[in-house]
């Protein structure tokens, strides 16, 4: 939890980190505002204004389901593709400069526990 709040705020970042996990839920697939409010368990008024927020900054765009009228798919747009592309290079930029500092045994060790780490989240 550490690594990843450094992460969020140190890494020169340009978006807030709500705002960009909603991003990357979108790059993933089309969601509801529903669907994105209980993946980031808020409440969907709240997730309704996340992505006002995020349709405002052109970086999503509101479109109905081809099935169902009534439905609201969102999608990334272009902006919003690239703008998960260059927050991704900062956080990755972020977290090579620390391990480059590591010895080839520890970045070794890390990888191992990554393996494990990813596991125990799998079961």
């Amino acid at each position: 939890m550490r690594v990843a709040r450094r992460v969020r705020y140190e890494a020169e970042n340009t978006i807030a980190p709500h705002l960009f996990s909603v991003l990357v839920r979108l790059s993933e697939q089309p969601r509801t505002v529903g669907e994105l409010a209980q993946i980031e368990q808020v409440s969907a008024p709240s997730m309704s204004r996340t992505v006002t927020q995020l349709v405002d900054s052109g970086y999503v765009v509101r479109s109905p389901d081809e099935h169902d009228g009534r439905v609201v798919r969102l999608t990334l747009s272009d902006e919003g593709q690239e703008r998960v592309r260059v927050e991704r290079a900062h956080r990755d930029a972020w977290m090579t400069k620390r391990l480059e500092d590591l010895s080839a045994e520890d970045r070794e060790l890390l990888r191992r526990a990554a393996d494990l780490i990813e596991a125990l989240a799998a079961r």
